[in-house]
């Protein structure tokens, strides 16, 4: 009875024409965002941001979200057209999508794609409702020691996520904490690594960063790599499946909710990991095999489901620990905490309406995504064929004026320049910078944790490993590095034999 009481609270909070209206901008702006190749939600809300702040809590975040899980639905579009996924997600979906839209069936691999997509995502939200509460009940127990040894493990969990070397992402890691300890020391009042610029005494923006390495960096990698987009077909029709296709997809579609509503959870799981698992199992596990690479239409459905069910399961950590599972969790806590509000447990007991509201609005978002998707697939077919370097000076126009806004100064469009370049740098050494942006909003709160937990332990650093949460916490982290630095060791090793 109290989950329906909580949920009642959602719905009246979602309806509310504000924030109705916001959720519907937000899943039309990422499903443009998802069909348009080169963009990305990372960059739409860090672009976004900005114009966020004037907004309440509730409806900024139903807005970013929407952003989010949208443009897992906008990505299938792109990818089943002119085989070039408009987000990593969709990578695997292009396999079999793009078959069928060269044989004539683009319409039914959208419906399959939507329709997967809507079902996947509202199951994963039911769990997102069932389940955050509880976690977040325990994290309330949690401690300073237990906080810290939490964002370890979170940043140790980000090495997953980056592509290259672990070296590499390490040293993305430790470069993003020492970004994040730019400003005024909050205990003594000293500045640090400010080099004696006033603009830099408030610390480094993360909105100027990320706008940076992932928004400027990203259009100067495509203008690049900019090629022709050729659409299969100027005619979608069939959008709804057949009885045979429904039975073909049943089973594909709950195998990729769960391991979707799984894998999403996890720190560097989410949505793209999602949909290559759910494809590998399901091309395994399939009496139609055979067909996987030539138009199998479970090729679609299952990697579809997977990642819009990991898009939203991934706010589970976020919501309730204070932990971004990816670096679009991470942007979502700078944007709560620019908003005022302290990312973790409290924020369901103390902002229920913001937790509850977000939960019902997407159900709410789901249903519009299907709204769209479908009656609209002409347009965003005309959409797909819009060349990037039309597109690109309102990009950095839009992030110029985003950026400017938020101080009102010039230095940070020349940080958000240098940074721009910054990333193209670490694009083409192949090194991701997703680590990098969660290590400068968790290192803030990972350095106050410690010290706090050693002050009340009177400097006894033992306290991070006698306390048994967090010794089992920092256990796991350990565990988790080895895991990841022993067969980057053993490929290193063969290759010296190899020599």
């Amino acid at each position: 009875m109290e989950l329906l009481a909580h949920l009642s609270l959602g719905f009246a909070t979602a309806f509310s024409l504000d924030n109705l209206l916001y959720c519907f901008v937000g899943v039309f702006l990422g499903t443009a965002i998802g069909v348009l190749p080169g963009l990305g939600p990372i960059t739409t809300i860090a672009m976004l941001l900005p114009a966020t702040f004037t907004l309440p809590p509730v409806t900024a975040m139903i807005m970013l979200s929407g952003i989010y899980y949208g443009a897992q639905y906008g990505g299938s579009t792109t990818a089943i057209l002119i085989n070039l996924p408009g987000e990593a997600s969709s990578l695997v979906t292009a396999i079999d999508g793009h078959e069928m839209a060269r044989r004539g069936q683009a319409g039914k691999a959208l419906a399959v794609a939507a329709l997967g997509s809507f079902f996947a995502g509202s199951v994963a939200t039911v769990l997102l409702a069932a389940f955050a509460p509880p976690l977040s009940e325990l994290a309330l127990t949690f401690g300073s020691a237990e906080y810290f040894s939490l964002m370890v493990l979170g940043l140790v969990a980000s090495v997953v996520m980056a592509r290259g070397s672990l070296l590499r992402a390490l040293g993305m890691i430790a470069l993003g904490l020492l970004l994040g300890m730019v400003g005024i020391d909050v205990n003594s009042g000293t500045q640090r690594f400010t080099f004696d610029v006033p603009a830099l005494t408030d610390g480094l923006n993360f909105v100027v960063i990320a706008m940076g390495l992932f928004g400027l960096a990203e259009i100067i990698r495509n203008l690049e790599h900019e090629g022709s987009r050729m659409l299969v077909t100027t005619r979608i029709d069939g959008l709804l499946p057949k009885r045979e296709d429904v039975r073909r997809i049943v089973a594909p579609v709950l195998r990729g909710t769960v391991l979707g509503s799984v894998l999403g959870v996890l720190p560097g799981g989410g949505a793209a990991l999602a949909s290559f698992v759910a494809y590998s199992i399901e091309k395994k596990v399939s009496p139609h095999a055979a067909q996987f690479g030539h138009g199998a239409i479970e090729g679609v459905a299952a990697p579809e489901s997977a990642n819009n069910a990991g898009a939203q399961t991934s706010f589970i950590p976020m919501l309730t620990l204070g932990i971004p599972s990816n670096s679009v969790m991470a942007l979502m806590i700078g944007a709560m905490i620019v908003q005022g509000i302290q990312p973790g447990p409290g924020v369901i007991s103390e902002q229920p309406e913001l937790f509850w509201g977000l939960v019902a609005s997407m159900w709410i978002g789901n249903l519009f995504l299907v709204v769209l998707n479908l009656p609209l697939v002409g347009m965003w077919a005309r959409l797909v064929s819009v060349p990037y370097h039309l597109l690109y000076p309102a990009i950095l126009m839009f992030s110029a004026i985003g950026v400017f806004s938020l101080g009102n100064s010039e230095f940070d469009l020349f940080m958000m320049a240098g940074f721009g370049l910054v990333g193209y740098v670490f694009l083409k050494l192949d090194m991701e910078p997703a680590p990098l942006l969660l290590a400068l909003i968790l290192g803030p709160m990972m350095e106050e944790h410690l010290r706090r937990a050693l002050l009340l332990s009177d400097n006894d650093p033992m306290v991070f490993v006698q306390r048994p949460i967090s010794g089992a916490m920092l256990a796991l982290a350990l565990v988790a590095l080895v895991v990841v630095l022993v067969p980057a060791l053993q490929k290193k090793r063969d290759e010296a034999f190899a020599e």
